[in-house]
C-alpha cells in the first residue's frame, strides 16, 4: 500500500450557505477511505445550523472566535482550541467575533453526511 500526497495550494471554495465559504481538503474525492477534512470561513454571525453527524468530528478553530452549540450547552471555542463532537450529537457554532472565522473540520467518514433538525440528510463529496 501507498500514501498519497495532496496540493492544497489553489484549492477552490465553495458557498454552503450565505457568508460561509467551504474547501475540501481530504475525502473520497481525493482518495481517502476513512476521513472527510475541510475548512470553512465564516463572516461574522455566520456558521454551521445545528446538525447531526452519525460519525465522529473534530472542530478546529484556526482564527477568530465561534461559539459551538453542543447538545444542550453552548461554548466559547477561540484560536488553538478543538471540540471533539461524539457521534450523533447535535451541534452547531456561529462566528461570535468582529473578523472572519477559520475553522477546519475532521470527520471519520471519507464523504460528508449531516442531518438538519428535520431529518433532511445532505451530503457531499462522494464519489458516485
Amino acid at each position: 500500500m501507498t500514501g498519497r500526497l495532496l496540493d492544497h495550494a489553489g484549492l477552490p471554495t465553495e458557498q454552503w450557505r450565505e457568508g460561509v465559504l467551504t474547501r475540501m481538503l481530504v475525502s473520497a474525492v481525493t482518495g481517502a477511505a476513512e476521513l472527510c477534512i475541510f475548512e470553512q470561513f465564516c463572516d461574522p454571525g455566520c456558521g454551521a445550523p445545528i446538525h447531526i453527524h452519525t460519525v465522529e468530528e473534530v472542530l478546529t478553530v484556526l482564527q477568530g472566535s465561534a461559539e459551538i452549540t453542543l447538545g444542550e450547552g453552548r461554548h466559547p471555542l477561540k484560536a488553538g482550541q478543538s471540540a471533539v463532537i461524539p457521534a450523533g450529537l447535535r451541534h452547531g457554532f456561529i462566528n461570535i467575533g468582529e473578523a472572519v472565522l477559520h475553522v477546519q473540520a475532521t470527520l471519520a467518514a471519507p464523504v460528508f453526511e449531516a442531518f438538519d433538525e428535520g431529518g433532511v440528510m445532505r451530503r457531499r463529496w462522494a464519489t458516485e
